[in-house]
């Protein structure tokens, strides 16, 4: 179990249960990010568009509404309303650069728990 300083613990099955297998990637939702550091999904992703040079297509994609509903069929990943367009998912090594993005005391905590996670699972 991971403890994140502020006695906020977050278990490490929470984070590998948000750990998806796409395109041949270990990749995250958006969302689950999102939920984990305390931000709006749309304002995780407005941070990564500003500085979207830092995200190549190996750090992070959108998924087709295809995938998207593949997903949600393997995983019994349950949609969300209101959903325009199919999640934004990152990589590991997206995952590190949205560090650099988000500069909370709790997104930094948070991304370095999902970042040795990611290397457990190797």
């Amino acid at each position: 179990m991971a403890k994140l300083k502020k006695s906020i613990v977050i278990p490490d099955e929470i984070i590998i249960n948000k750990i998806y297998f796409v395109k041949g990637h270990k990749v995250m939702l958006d969302r689950d990010l999102a939920e984990l550091y305390n931000v709006t999904t749309g304002n995780l992703n407005k941070s990564v568009k500003r500085n979207i040079k830092r995200f190549p297509n190996d750090f992070m994609f959108q998924l087709t509404a295809e995938e998207y509903k593949n997903l949600i069929f393997q995983h019994g990943i349950s949609s969300w309303g209101g959903t325009r367009n199919s999640p934004y998912v990152f990589t590991e090594q997206g995952v590190a650069m949205l560090s650099g993005v988000l500069n909370s005391d709790i997104a930094i905590d948070v991304n370095i728990l999902i970042i040795r996670i990611f290397t457990k699972l190797r």
